[in-house]
């Protein structure tokens, strides 16, 4: 299903353009760069740091080779990684059988932010769920204590109309790797 999103493509943002494409085992570092730049990751343990890169490369490779997962980046002129995000499509019988698209990992670069990337790349999302994936639901979830995204996100139209919940399960040591 997400085979069938028409990639890459251009979209605009004011005064820029950037290219969304699927991510690739070379744009790797750029992720972990993203992911590393954002204060909230930062403190969950994403710091780009080179003992990680097995576990990073892992879970790209995973993504890209799973059918129903996309990560996917944003690159500018310089074709320098300038935001990404990883959608998921959920078959689901509830709402008469809907289909689901989740919006993860949603990062743009620290000195991009404020540029009107963001908020091109969630529109291109919303629209291919309607065109591609025929997903009336498109749906993300967020740290709460990210307010600045809370209010990106409702001023795209998202409501807030769940409550999350985790459950952090202790691996046994030979799967923690």
């Amino acid at each position: 299903m997400l085979d069938d999103l028409d990639l890459p493509t251009s979209i605009s943002a004011p005064g820029t353009s950037v290219v969304i494409r699927r991510a690739t085992p070379d744009d790797l570092q750029a992720i972990m760069q993203l992911l590393s730049d954002d204060p909230i990751s930062a403190g969950r343990g994403d710091i780009a740091n080179d003992d990680d890169r097995p576990a990073y490369a892992a879970a790209l490779d995973r993504i890209i080779h799973d059918p129903g997962n996309e990560l996917l980046v944003a690159v500018n002129r310089d074709d320098a990684v300038v935001g990404t995000l990883q959608l998921t499509v959920i078959p689901g019988m509830a709402r008469r059988g809907s289909t689901r698209l989740l919006i993860e990992a949603v990062r743009v670069a620290s000195t991009q932010r404020s540029s009107g990337i963001g908020s091109a790349l969630m529109r291109w999302v919303i629209e291919q769920a309607a065109i591609d994936l025929e997903a009336p639901l498109v749906q993300l979830t967020s740290d709460a204590a990210r307010d600045d995204a809370h209010r990106f996100y409702r001023r795209l139209g998202f409501v807030d109309s769940h409550v999350g919940f985790k459950f952090y399960v202790t691996l046994p040591a030979s799967a923690a790797q």
